[in-house]
């Protein structure tokens, strides 16, 4: 007698060997399913992850009953309106992870063979990075049509845990901080830091401001963790300046509009005004030290494979280099020509 005929004769419950496991989960699951689960566990809501399938939430709850009925076990605990997976459902969910992103490797790699670029890239940015990274997202569009896009725009603090939870392709955040040891860095472009204030500000227009004349001005600053608050007191801090923040905010468009009203002077990414450019509301000042010279980095998992369309973009991102570089050099140029044009006096 076998030892599942045993079992079964037994009236204990039943245990699936590992060699009938597959071809259960063949029959009774089918890949739909495991996408529908893959998408709600990672989008963290039954309702999110029916909206990026493009599915409604009575499928979707159909689907994931099925799946469970499947397996025999619950992939789901519910307390309140929440749900969150078993150890069952997050065992199934690496599976699915691994399961997935290998048939879109194999999508792409088919796709290649008939001269298309066909997949999903899907990318995680800090707020800052929001001023340049559609631009790179629309000239890698316009290359590769068929791919589908999706940007996610969060605080550092936010990127950092969707990078810890491999949540996406790529990630592109400002400073690498030395913790993150696990992770591939990529440098590929400039993220200059420079002192903006407004127009009328008394500052404005004058050349070689000593340093330390700044910590007589009322400064607008990011949140503590914010990797540029960072390295604007860490450059503050060698040269012994204490800055007097009036205000801090959590975005950057928030510092600006304080800047624009008067409210103080802050140190940004010079990206921040790339939709404004010399001819807008905000002025830069020349203080000595200043810009901060900085990289932006795409960055993930050190274990991670990158997908066909993961790796095509960073390619892409990597030799676009030379045209952020040559709009940072043109931004920085306009902002210099437009100062001298106001021919405000050598603070030197």
């Amino acid at each position: 007698m076998s030892q599942s005929d045993s079992t079964r004769d037994s009236g204990l419950p039943q245990v699936m060997l590992k060699s009938e496991l597959p071809a259960h989960l063949i029959r009774h699951a089918t890949l739909r399913q495991l996408q529908v689960f893959e998408a709600i566990v990672r989008l963290g809501s039954f309702t999110r992850a029916a909206e990026e399938l493009h599915l409604t939430q009575p499928t979707v709850s159909i689907q994931i009953k099925k799946l469970s009925s499947a397996l025999g076990l619950p992939l789901f605990e519910y307390v309140g309106r929440r749900a969150s997976p078993t150890e069952v459902g997050l065992l199934l969910y690496d599976t699915c992870r691994e399961m997935l992103g290998a048939l879109t490797n194999l999508e792409m790699k088919l796709a290649e063979m008939h001269g298309l670029k066909r997949g999903r890239l899907r990318l995680a940015v800090i707020t800052t990075a929001q001023y340049f990274a559609p631009s790179i997202l629309g000239q890698f569009a316009r290359r590769y049509p068929d791919v589908e896009l999706s940007l996610e725009v969060s605080n550092f603090d936010r990127v950092l845990d969707r990078l810890a939870n491999n949540d996406d392709d790529l990630y592109i955040i400002g400073h690498v901080p030395e913790r993150l040891t696990d992770v591939a860095v990529y440098p590929f472009a400039p993220n200059p830091l420079v002192v903006m204030a407004s127009r009328d500000h008394p500052l404005a227009g004058r050349r070689n401001i000593p340093l330390q004349e700044l910590e007589q001005e009322n400064f607008l600053m990011r949140e503590p963790g914010s990797g540029i608050r960072e390295s604007t007191l860490k450059l503050f801090q060698e040269h012994g300046i204490n800055p007097r923040v009036r205000m801090e905010l959590g975005s950057n468009e928030a510092i600006k509009q304080a800047v624009i009203g008067g409210l103080g002077i802050s140190v940004l990414s010079l990206h921040t005004l790339s939709a404004e450019g010399a001819e807008g509301p905000v002025a830069l000042l020349d203080v000595e030290h200043f810009p901060i010279h900085r990289q932006w980095h795409i960055v993930h998992p050190r274990q991670k494979v990158l997908s066909v369309v993961a790796q095509t973009f960073l390619d892409f991102a990597i030799q676009d280099e030379a045209r952020l570089r040559n709009q940072i050099e043109d931004m920085l140029a306009a902002f210099k020509a437009q100062a001298d044009a106001g021919q405000g006096p050598s603070a030197g």
